[in-house]
């Protein structure tokens, strides 16, 4: 384990980074995690450390302390988390500085967990859907996907992962069924009758590693991945028959989601109705096989309903 090349992982407390220390502890392989974390006191840092795990402390916001706690890595992982303070600015500052913490640490091969701009497919004066914050239609997709060349602009070796809808939002993020006046489960989700691809959030990380082990091949590229394009009907009907109670789809009107009073609830509805308007080239750039060559393990949603339907809660407040 001593020769061990260190893969340090951002956000490892978190669903992505989380997945991947798991996958490389479970792996026994070339690698070793280190999880870089900004409160190393929380539960879920010092569960971690019970692994085995080295826990380093570092904040997005302190460049130096990022790059102190990358030195003597071989790779690095990096994502970021819009939902903690919802600002694009923010999030493209965080993308910078660890971009340049991974060059002066001398990060011979990164990940940056992305997303689509989808400004790139819509231009924002667009009529189609409300523009926020002024400049974007889809404030935590938009800002990630235009920080795609930072790393190779500070001349760190990169592979850009696009990532997908976790399953595991309809456990954490109040999108799983509800059970109406009547007692019938509903699956309200904005998606029209459009696939949407989903993936389990552990998955990633599995693909993370994939990507890790094939090295230097991946540099350069771009990477979209996705365990199964499924449409809101499809995922109501393999809920119902995971819990054993029938589970009907609402396709929620676009508009009536950004109407919903939750923090994001715009960028959200705005994020659906990008993913319904340009289906074919969000799901066709994200590759089932392609995935599953990374990660062998990856889970269908049926599975991933097996493992996890007793976690889904199904008595949520109305806008949870």
């Amino acid at each position: 384990m001593a020769d061990n090349k260190i893969i340090a992982i951002i956000g490892a407390t978190g669903a992505q980074g989380g997945g991947l220390v798991q996958a490389i502890l479970a792996d026994k392989g070339e690698f070793t995690a280190r999880a870089i974390t900004r409160n190393v006191t929380s539960d879920k840092a010092k569960a971690l450390a019970d692994q085995g795990v080295e826990v380093v402390q570092a904040d997005l916001d302190d460049t130096a302390s990022v790059t102190k706690a990358l030195e003597g890595a071989h790779g690095a992982f990096f994502v970021t988390n819009f939902w903690e303070h919802f600002s694009p600015e923010k999030e493209k500052q965080h993308v910078r500085n660890m971009a340049k913490a991974a060059k002066a640490a001398g990060i011979q091969h990164a990940i940056w967990s992305s997303l689509e701009d989808t400004r790139d497919h819509l231009p924002i004066d667009n009529d189609r859907m409300p523009t926020l914050m002024e400049h974007y239609n889809v404030p935590h997709f938009d800002a990630k996907g235009e920080t795609d060349g930072y790393f190779a602009e500070e001349g760190v070796p990169a592979t850009v992962l696009h990532t997908s809808f976790y399953w595991d939002n309809f456990i954490y993020f109040g999108l799983g069924p509800r059970r109406g006046e009547d007692g019938t489960l509903v699956l309200a989700l904005p998606m029209d009758d459009k696939r949407l691809p989903g993936i389990a959030a552990k998955d990633i990380g599995k693909v993370a590693l994939g990507i890790f082990k094939q090295g230097a091949s991946t540099i350069g590229t771009k990477i979209a991945v996705a365990g199964e394009h499924l449409t809101g009907a499809q995922m109501a009907t393999q809920m119902g028959e995971a819990l054993g109670e029938t589970v009907n789809y609402f396709p929620v009107p676009h508009d009536m989601f950004r109407g919903f009073d939750f923090p994001g609830a715009e960028d959200m509805g705005n994020m659906f109705q990008f993913k319904v308007e340009f289906e074919e080239q969000f799901v066709g750039a994200r590759d089932i096989e392609k995935a599953r060559a990374l990660n062998p393990d990856l889970q269908s949603f049926k599975q991933w309903l097996d493992e996890n339907k007793a976690n889904i809660p199904l008595e949520q407040p109305a806008g949870a």
